[in-house]
């Protein structure tokens, strides 16, 4: 079950579709999901249901579409746009059919009424202690090979730590749940495991392309997979007496997306080596325990798995292919291994995207890149940060454009060019500037607008000075009916006015009982284009720490998107979104002043 991704973008007065590509014999075809329309209905009011649903990298140019109320078509003519208003009490099932030619297609979506502007998923909270559990980070990914995603959560416990402070954690729980809220199996990654946002990274991708997701993570002896069989030895207990973990053997784990069972475990690679080597010659466990992982498609055709270690100090890539039910290592980058030079080069985040345009993909890891068979491509020098965001955030010239912010030396936020990591400018701020943030807020500049915590006001792609005015600095959504980004913080939507260069609240999901993750951060569990249109979702802890709360827009829109999902970069964002210190996907290509052919 795979699909061929899009590339082609063509602008249709005065509607804006995506189009497929066209595949010429020899031209390397990526994996990619095969979804259904996921089809979302939302009362707005008592006299109003939105609709919308997917249009796939697949169809046609000229694809249109049926709705129906239960058995009642709603429209006279096909749908060219993939939303729409139904003026109506009824709360009877909807369903969408793709027509082309005039013949509907067989394969059909179904949906329910959603009866308030969000989805309550309940879940099983698993049981405490001394401590609690919250939901956490999340991914999603079609688990079951039904063309719709299912939600794999991490749990945190109220004792998780950051690798800097000692003390006991408990264990790490992961579920797998359908929209329904169904518990499809739950993994504990046992007491080898510590809780904290540096040590476990979930990779839920369909890696061998038969349709159903494959789940990934670091694992340990006493690891507990989704049919109860534990990995390794269940009695060993590595936990120092600091409540640290840096001895016993520690493993990587492939389960199935369907099950929760352990389908391979190997050597995590690298080992710990000299835990003083990773960074400011500390030996207590803190750096050394810094991972990141992400999905690329390093053969420009298939996903490949790819774990990360270090960043700090040493700097270390290990790629790895899973086909036939084994995992077979692919290349390796250590910064030990005569590249001195990268060391300290990295991120607590990072990015995939074909750079370069070679058809295949490319790590970029902060300050640094590393092409896809795993040589080193450049370092910009600037050094470790917190934030980075990849995209063609400047459409006037080629390639991508990475905006980062840095932790020393006052380099504040940083714009590079991510093939070549030259440096297009630079907006310097004192100490650590922790948070940065690129999106395209204003439709009357060309290109994205970035700033940073530091940077005293928003700037244009190049380096302009916008005004002294500060939005949040955390995530971007797609929201309203516009080619513009939304700002996406706490449990807010904000629509920027670009006039007054303020914050207007679209949506506060606190009302409904919604809450943010990861303290301080304040992220969502995840946002990405889940369901319906091509504009995105998010979805928030219930703050009963026993439920998800799932929202889509019901303002309507005049452009036709493929689904942000059958774009490569973006796709892979929403992969990697729950690594470290979160960060929202980006397109790889500039929709906001409109596309033309």
């Amino acid at each position: 079950m795979k699909s061929i991704y899009i590339l082609l973008i063509l602008l249709i007065n005065p509607f804006f579709s995506v189009l497929p590509q066209k595949v010429v014999s020899g031209t390397p075809v990526r994996q990619m999901e095969a979804l259904n329309r996921g089809i979302v209905a939302i009362r707005k009011s008592q006299g109003e249901v939105f609709i919308s649903w997917r249009l796939l990298g697949t169809d046609a140019e000229k694809t249109g579409f049926n709705i129906y109320r239960g058995s009642q078509k709603l429209n006279k003519k096909p749908l060219i746009l993939t939303s729409f208003v139904d003026n109506t009490t009824e709360n009877d099932l909807y369903t969408v059919k793709a027509v082309l030619k005039g013949k509907e297609e067989s394969a059909t979506s179904t949906c329910a009424v959603w009866q308030q502007k969000f989805l309550k998923i309940p879940l099983n909270r698993p049981a405490g202690g001394t401590f609690t559990y919250s939901p956490g980070d999340a991914s999603v990914a079609d688990l079951d090979g039904d063309g719709q995603y299912e939600i794999v959560l991490k749990w945190d416990p109220s004792n998780a730590r950051d690798n800097a402070q000692d003390g006991y954690t408990a264990n790490v729980i992961i579920d797998a749940y359908k929209l329904d809220g169904r518990q499809l199996w739950r993994i504990d990654l046992g007491k080898n495991i510590r809780a904290g946002a540096h040590y476990t990274q979930l990779m839920v991708y369909d890696l061998d392309g038969d349709g159903i997701a494959e789940v990934a993570c670091k694992t340990a002896d006493g690891t507990v997979d989704g049919k109860g069989k534990v990995i390794g030895d269940s009695n060993a207990n590595y936990v120092n007496e600091k409540g640290k973990i840096v001895s016993g053997p520690e493993f990587l784990t492939v389960f199935s997306g369907l099950t929760g069972e352990a389908l391979k475990t190997v050597d995590y690679i690298p080992g710990r080596g000299d835990q003083c080597a990773w960074g400011n010659n500390e030996c207590n466990g803190n750096r050394v325990d810094r991972f990141l992982a992400c999905i690329a498609y390093l053969d420009g055709i298939h996903p490949s798995l790819v774990m990360c270690r270090g960043y700090y100090g040493r700097l270390t890539i290990c790629a790895w292919d899973w086909q036939k039910s084994e995992l077979k290592q692919r290349w390796f980058f250590d910064s030990d291994k005569g590249h001195p030079e990268y060391m300290g080069q990295g991120n607590h985040n990072l990015s995939v995207a074909d750079i370069d345009n070679d058809g295949k993909d490319e790590i970029v890891y902060g300050s640094s890149a590393y092409d896809d068979n795993g040589e080193p491509i450049y370092t910009t020098g600037m050094g470790h940060g917190d934030a980075m965001h990849l995209s063609d955030l400047d459409p006037d010239i080629p390639g991508l454009e990475v905006w980062a912010v840095k932790e020393t030396g006052g380099r504040g936020g940083v714009l590079h060019s991510a093939a070549t990591g030259k440096i297009l400018f630079t907006v310097p701020g004192p100490g650590d500037t922790g948070r940065g943030l690129a999106a395209d807020i204003y439709p009357n500049h060309r290109g994205f607008e970035m700033w940073s915590s530091t940077s005293k006001g928003i700037y244009t792609v190049k380096g302009e000075k916008i005004t002294d005015a500060m939005p949040s600095v955390n995530f971007r959504i797609y929201w309203d009916g516009d080619l513009q980004d939304e700002l996406l913080d706490k449990t807010y939507i904000d629509d920027w006015d670009y006039i007054n260069h303020k914050p207007v609240r679209l949506l506060d999901a606190s009302l409904d009982g919604g809450s943010s993750i990861n303290g301080t951060k304040a992220t969502p569990v995840i946002s990405a284009d889940i369901l319906g249109d091509w504009r995105e979702e998010v979805i928030f802890r219930g703050s009963d720490n026993a439920s998800l709360l799932l929202y889509s827009t019901t303002i309507p829109t005049d452009y036709r998107l493929v689904t942000l999902m059958h774009d490569p970069v973006y796709r892979l964002g929403v992969a990697w979104q729950n690594v470290v210190y979160n960060q929202p996907p980006h397109l790889g290509y500039y929709i906001g002043d409109g596309l033309k052919k």
